[in-house]
């Protein structure tokens, strides 16, 4: 996670990127932007705070060596020097012209960014911004005509989400710079993090805290609420969360002694997760250390409830995890030819 409180903007570029699929040209600028001050307070913020919250980092790849990544080059350039920034800048927007590798692919603004004072681990350092802005919003401009207001319609950039977009920030560990990405048009998912960027997962305890936690919602979805039933697999999302907040580190086994009661669910979960490691061509370690940034963040996202056809809803409390065992119980009821579940409590809160 990344702070923006004493950030600045030396220099920024903005190219306009075609695709060669369907003869649209790029279009280059010769020269930074030169803000105003009511501009340049809205667009620092607009283009780091995508990247305030992220818990996961990505680092640079390649198949032979890590310094022939194009844009891990490119940056590393203007890090040592920005003399050549516009001409690195346009570098970088040819790298990802060629990437339009289809007609889907969509045009748009590419904004190139040099940041000084992005804070990453309490060390204060320069960043690199890369933005593809591929969808404009429509806006109502109102304007004097003759005697009277008129109307038109215009489109410019929202500036309540960026379409796409990388922060490379100069700070290195033993993988390379820490790069951190996002993709809200993720309508090809191997354009912007594959073939343009390069990057992969980093080998931290965020992503090894992420990877494991999306293991088991998935199992949770695929395997425990198929044969054992939503009140089950709740069960289980409540007592991984409760896991993770009360340990510093996970081993796999005390982890599955933990949360399952049944031999036959511990394999179950040893099956899937060889299943997960080939379908997702992923690594889920057996030890790690947690980070607690990420186990917040994903609490927030999982989904305790029981929904029922008869239109009533079950919310179950992730942050109690042997309630749903202790004081909801399901039946089946012969008169009535139907499921139902029993609840327990003394009073109403």
């Amino acid at each position: 996670m990344i702070k923006k409180n004493k950030a600045s903007i030396p220099k920024l570029i903005i190219h306009k990127i075609g695709n060669k699929f369907n003869d649209t040209r790029n279009v280059f600028s010769e020269k930074p932007v030169i803000f105003d001050e009511d501009s340049y307070n809205l667009m620092l913020p607009y283009l780091l705070k995508p990247f305030g919250n992220l818990t996961e980092s990505f680092r640079f790849n390649h198949h032979a060596d890590i310094n022939l990544n194009e844009i891990n080059a490119y940056c590393k350039g203007i890090f040592n020097d920005d003399e050549f920034f516009v001409d690195t800048s346009k570098n970088i927007l040819m790298h990802l012209f060629e990437q339009s590798n289809s007609a889907q692919i969509k045009t748009g603004d590419v904004l190139i960014v040099l940041f000084e004072d992005v804070e990453y681990n309490d060390i204060f350092t320069s960043a690199i911004g890369i933005y593809k802005i591929e969808n404009k919003s429509n806006f109502f401009q109102t304007f004097m005509e003759g005697d009277s207001m008129d109307v038109m319609v215009q489109q410019g950039i929202n500036t309540k989400k960026i379409d796409k977009g990388c922060l490379v920030v100069n700070y290195s560990d033993d993988e390379g710079y820490v790069v951190l990405s996002v993709d809200n048009n993720n309508y090809d998912a191997q354009y912007w993090t594959k073939n343009f960027l390069n990057i992969k997962y980093a080998d931290d305890k965020n992503n090894h805290t992420q990877t494991y936690i999306e293991m088991c919602k998935e199992f949770s979805n695929e395997i425990l609420k198929t044969d054992y039933g939503t009140q089950e697999q709740s069960h289980f999302l409540a007592k991984t969360i409760d896991f993770f907040k009360e340990n510093e580190s996970v081993n796999i086994h005390d982890f599955k002694e933990d949360v399952f009661e049944e031999d036959e669910q511990k394999e179950l979960f040893d099956d899937y997760k060889k299943v997960f490691e080939s379908e997702k061509d992923v690594l889920v370690r057996n030890q790690f250390l947690v980070s607690e940034a990420v186990v917040k963040k994903q609490k927030q996202k999982i989904r305790t409830e029981i929904k029922l056809d008869t239109h009533i809803q079950i919310k179950l409390d992730i942050d109690a995890p042997d309630a749903s065992s202790e004081y909801l119980e399901l039946g089946y009821d012969e008169e009535k030819k139907m499921k139902y579940y029993k609840v327990y409590f003394n009073e109403e809160t």
